[in-house]
């Protein structure tokens, strides 16, 4: 796989680790394990694959931990896969029975893979299967053949396979007692993955697709070769290849729903039917979501698969976690920081030994008391603080406007001015980079990143507060409310918020002493702009995702969307900062500027545009933050 998906996917059930080295884990492992390869029974007659590792110990009943997946369940054969190498390894020493299980159609399942395949609420015989039936029938499977197991299963998954994780909570199977969904893949129109308010995030797209989901006629042990990209600098790659025609034509005829998400280009029944949200109601098992804040795939699918069972199913045992990491990095073991931004502590082992492995302990082994964990365990960064809520967004909050003014300034009071905008110029021909430096794989740090390049460049326009007198901490989602026209018909809106710390800012560790003159860190810290939140809305989805509208130029229109929930506090002596830009490269595609199916767009159909962001009492452009009281 891509570097970038090996990077993201940190969790040791995603993607399968072979190792040869002895240590004492390995050898631990070896020693106190057994791996079964088993083929199991669906109700329609296919067989699903699974690795499954049984403790030697049969002093007492085990538990069975499952995760299923579509990045295989590799290693086969004799190998052992590394689950000691993270956390997990606490389970095997809890003598877990572990289980790894292609999901249909993957590797070496047979059947068809079908990308989110879409939930049944009416199955009727047993051809009628989905994810659901389908851990339905292995759950049954598993607790009549393995041998010693205490008739207790939980699942959990990162990304991907936290979308079977989901899915699996809607089985119904009486012995699924717990389930984990991390990272999951829920809606990919609207905000995970491959679209974010119908902007085509084609850099992460592309990369996953053309070492995914290719064609196998039968069940396999060997993954796609990839693409034999020409250069390394994926800015210079993206916009050289040009318009998404394009990237269809290198992806050719391997990967059909490539060419489905093309297809539908708007919210219709397709995507519909692929947002797991739409059918979550009667969850039984005890529920414990888990992402990332600052996660570049699928924050938004961690905070709304929650937020919906919460809406859905009031009685359910549903909680939620999550801290300030990129795409599994709770299954990591350094929970430190990301990029230049540090959290004080260890935030990984923390979520580990509090959290996770007491929650699959009590529901699934009935080992101890009832685990200590809130109904939304939330690391606040700025503060570098894990609060214990009651609810998700807490109640205290109050949703309040921070304006666009003349002059880059921010303020909380509505701007006086008549006719007042910022204007720049979006050219297609050169996008706004999403990150600083040249590089290959999509960055994992860029959610973090210092935004200073950015602020400087003509086509993004910044407003900032004057230096905070006290402590301003945000809780929940941020609503961005922009009165903007273009010179185009179609146009995307990139709006990021900002903490901008004090220019004589260092971390406590880097300060110098009289042990250490120099800091040890290198990069500068010192009015750092770390990006706290950034999201993109396609313009012509503005007023409908399902019914795009051309703006007509010149026009001042109403962009406003919600971007995905923030828990920071902006610190005494530090600025807010707003950036507003038009492009988001090679993160996002292009947007040709005019309206039109951009799937379907040529090279030559990419205009510049004059962009106005409006910032006067008859258009007062604001940003409306869930401030904490």
């Amino acid at each position: 796989m891509r570097k970038w998906l090996q990077l993201a996917c940190a969790s040791l059930f995603l993607l399968p680790v072979t190792t040869k080295a002895v240590n004492q884990d390995s050898l631990w492992m070896r020693e106190h394990y057994t791996k079964k390869e088993v083929y199991i029974p669906m109700r329609d007659g296919v067989k699903l694959f699974a690795s499954v590792y049984m403790p030697n110990d049969k002093s007492e009943k085990h538990p069975i931990l499952m995760t299923r997946t579509p990045y295989s369940a590799g290693p086969y054969g004799d190998d052992f896969r590394a689950i000691y190498r993270n956390h997990y390894n606490k389970y095997l020493h809890e003598g877990y029975i572990m289980v790894i299980e292609d999901v249909r159609g993957a590797w070496m399942s047979e059947g068809k893979f079908v990308n989110v395949r879409p939930f049944n609420p009416d199955k009727k015989g047993k051809n009628d299967i989905d994810e659901a039936s389908d851990t339905y029938d292995t759950i049954d499977w598993l607790v009549k053949n393995l041998e010693g197991n205490n008739g207790n299963v939980g699942i959990f998954g990162i990304s991907y396979p936290g979308f079977y994780s989901t899915m699996s909570a809607l089985s119904g199977h009486p012995a699924l007692k717990a389930v984990s969904p991390q990272a999951p893949v829920t809606d990919w129109f609207i905000g995970d993955d491959f679209h974010h308010n119908g902007a085509f995030f084609i850099a992460d797209a592309f990369s996953f697709y053309t070492v995914f989901d290719h064609p196998h006629p039968a069940p396999t042990k060997v993954g796609p070769k990839g693409y034999d990209y020409y250069s390394r600098d994926n800015y210079k790659f993206y916009l050289e290849t040009g318009a998404l025609k394009n990237f269809a034509k290198i992806i050719g005829d391997k990967v059909p729903f490539w060419h489905e998400m093309y297809a539908h280009s708007t919210y219709d029944a397709f995507w519909k039917a692929r947002n797991v949200r739409n059918f979550l109601t009667n969850v039984k098992p005890v529920m414990l979501e888990v992402g990332g804040l600052f996660d570049a795939e699928d924050c938004f699918g961690a905070w709304n698969t929650y937020k919906t069972i919460e809406a859905k199913n009031p009685k359910a045992n549903n909680r939620i976690v999550m801290g300030p990491w990129y795409h599994g990095q709770w299954a990591s073991n350094d929970g430190t920081h990301l990029g230049n931004v540090r959290f004080g502590s260890n935030t990984s082992t923390y979520y580990a030994d509090s959290i996770e492995v007491p929650f699959f302990n009590y529901y699934l082994k009935g080992k101890g008391q009832a685990p200590d964990i809130a109904e939304a365990t939330i690391f606040f960064t700025g503060e570098n603080n894990w609060r214990k809520l009651q609810q998700w967004p807490p109640a205290p909050i109050q949703q309040q406007p921070i304006y666009l003014q003349p002059d880059g300034r921010l303020a909380f009071t509505k701007p006086a001015a008549a006719n007042s905008f910022s204007e720049y110029v979006s050219d297609p021909a050169k996008p706004v980079p999403y990150t600083e430096d040249v590089h290959f794989n999509r960055t994992i740090t860029y959610m973090t990143d210092d935004q200073r390049f950015a602020a400087r460049r003509p086509d993004v326009v910044a407003f900032e507060t004057t230096v905070l007198e006290n402590d301003i901490t945000l809780a929940g989602p941020v609503v961005a409310d922009i009165i903007a026209s273009t010179s185009g018909t179609d146009a995307d809106f990139v709006v990021k918020l900002i903490d901008v710390f004090p220019d004589n800012f260092t971390y406590e560790e880097d300060a110098p002493s009289e042990h250490r003159r120099v800091p040890s860190s290198t990069y500068p810290m010192g009015g750092y702009q770390m990006m706290v939140r950034g999201e993109i809305m396609r313009g012509k989805f503005r007023n409908s995702i399902e019914k795009p509208e051309a703006f007509v130029p010149n026009q001042p229109a109403e962009v406003k969307f919600t971007l995905p929930d923030v828990a920071h506090t902006f610190k005494k002596g530090h600025k807010i900062m707003i950036q507003v830009q038009s492009s988001w490269f090679p993160l996002v595609d292009r947007n040709p500027q005019q309206f039109m199916d951009i799937y379907n767009a040529d090279d030559k159909d990419f205009r510049k545009a004059t962009i106005r962001i409006y910032h006067d009492a008859q258009h007062p452009s604001h940003i409306e933050l869930p401030i904490l009281k």
